[in-house]
This record gives structure tokens, C-alpha cells and sequence, in this order.
């Protein structure tokens, strides 16, 4: 187990990604018995599973005391209806780790008092260990707390700091939004792979293949950018440069997706306010 990892753990929300997060400490090591999940919605399946896991489930913040780090995974809207009943649980210890998504380390500060915060943007594949979250501290947190915050997400893939919180919007376009965007172009690929007489359910596998395998080459070759992967798999005059002419058309993907990925930071700046 991680030196970094909290002695103690309350889990407020325990959603997906809350579940996520979860499955990854207990992967690491860390005692089920010092994690307590807050979560008055969760239905009788999660509530088992989590007893199974021999976590602790309280339906309210009463009783539970202060931990040594305190993860927010509930509905950003909620926030605000929720913060008296977690002022108590801040100790002058505890860690507040964010992943409530448009709240700014000022909101958080707003309606949970003076707290050291770490605010995170964790994605989907953390379900599955391979997720990527930045991360951004508020000036009262010192270098142990920031070792917490980095274990707590390494638990669920890589982890990146940023030190402007500005930046988490930009973030949020390309890695937090960024899975949908992977699983639409294996959804338009076999759309595509259809339409020219590939059987449905094969062209989704054929897809859906391509795009595991090629992000597993991106993950395992680091110090190989993108675009050399992308020119080694192209023959000139071929099949793939056939296909690149399409895609890189000065209308192309490209630009297509500096529009995406702008409109999602825009409306990411439009949620926090």
C-alpha cells in the first residue's frame, strides 16, 4: 500500500465514479474498514456491494467524524444543499478532494469554509484503472497533502497537475468529455464499414478493436508522438493516405475537433459560473 494513501476515508457520493475510485484504494491495499461512503441514494445493489466490500455505508454525515481526506463525488447541484452537513467533517487535517465538475476551488471554499482542496477532472476509463485526472491545489495545501490527492486518483490511472485552475475547462474538453468523443468515432467507423457491406455486428468489432489497439500502442510507445504513429501506419498512395486526404481536408477532422473541444470549454466555463 501506497505510504500516501489517507489513514482514513470519507467517501461522499458513491456513484460510478465514486464506486470507481473505490474499487482502485481497495486494489491498492487500504483497509476497507477505513473507508466510509455517504451516499442516502444509493440504491440496494450498491448498498450490498459496498458491505460486501466491508465499507462502511452511512446515509447522513451524523456520527461520522473528521477523516483524513474527505472525497466529494455527488452531483455538482447539490453542493450547495449538502455543505452544512460536511462543514463538521473538515478537521484541520482533512483533505477535501473535489471531483464535483464546474465547481471552483472559490465555490468549494464558499459553502465549506476555510479547507485545504485539491479540485480533480477524473474521466470514465477510470472504471476500468485507465483513466487520466488533473489535478489543481488551493494555496493551503502543502506537499504531503498533495502526495494524498495524487495517490487517491493514481489509484484509478495517470494523474496530471496543473497549476492554473483556469486550465481545468481546457482539461475538461479533452480528457473529461474526451471518452465520448473516442467511442463516437468507433460508433461512425462501423456505421461507416456498414454502409460499404460489412455485416453490423462485425463492423462494431472490427471498431471497436482498431480503436483498443491503437490507444494501446499510444500508451506503450510514450515517447512516440501521435503523428509518427499515425505516419508509420501510412503507405504513400495507399489505402490509409486514401483515406487521410478525406480526413485532413482542410474541413476535415482537424477542425472539427478544435470546434468540439472548444465548445465543450466553453460550456464547461458556463457551468462553473
Amino acid at each position: 500500500m501506497s505510504v500516501a494513501l489517507p489513514s482514513s476515508i470519507v467517501l461522499v457520493g458513491a456513484g460510478k465514479m465514486g464506486q470507481a475510485m473505490l474499487q482502485g484504494w481497495l486494489g491498492l491495499g487500504l483497509d476497507a474498514a477505513s473507508i466510509t461512503a455517504i451516499d442516502p441514494l444509493l440504491d440496494q445493489q450498491g448498498c450490498a456491494s459496498l458491505a460486501e466490500k466491508g465499507v462502511r455505508l452511512a446515509k447522513g454525515p451524523e456520527g461520522v467524524l473528521p477523516p483524513e481526506a474527505l472525497i466529494l463525488s455527488i452531483k455538482p447541484q447539490t453542493l450547495e444543499s449538502a455543505a452544512p452537513g460536511l462543514r463538521p467533517l473538515i478537521g484541520e487535517r482533512t483533505l477535501v478532494l473535489s471531483i464535483l465538475a464546474g465547481k471552483r476551488i472559490c465555490d468549494l471554499a464558499a459553502h465549506l469554509g476555510e479547507a485545504m482542496i485539491v479540485r480533480a477532472m477524473p474521466n470514465t476509463p477510470a472504471a476500468v484503472g485507465r483513466g487520466i485526472s488533473a489535478l489543481v491545489a488551493s494555496a493551503g495545501v502543502g506537499v504531503s497533502q498533495r502526495a494524498v490527492a495524487e495517490a487517491l486518483l493514481a489509484a484509478i490511472g495517470r494523474v496530471e497537475w496543473v497549476a492554473d485552475e483556469a486550465l481545468i475547462d481546457a482539461v475538461t474538453a479533452v480528457s473529461g468529455s474526451g471518452p465520448a468523443y473516442v467511442f463516437l468515432l468507433a460508433e461512425c467507423m462501423a456505421a461507416a464499414g456498414a454502409r460499404i457491406g460489412l455485416p453490423q455486428d462485425l463492423a462494431m468489432r472490427l471498431a471497436r478493436a482498431t480503436v483498443e489497439g491503437a490507444g494501446e500502442l499510444l500508451f506503450r510507445e510514450p515517447q512516440t508522438d501521435a503523428q509518427t504513429l499515425r505516419r508509420n501506419v501510412t503507405s504513400p498512395a495507399g489505402t490509409t493516405a486514401a483515406a487521410l486526404d478525406v480526413l485532413m481536408a482542410e474541413d476535415g477532422l482537424a477542425l472539427l475537433m478544435e470546434r468540439a473541444i472548444a465548445a465543450a470549454a466553453r460550456r464547461a466555463g458556463e457551468l462553473a459560473g
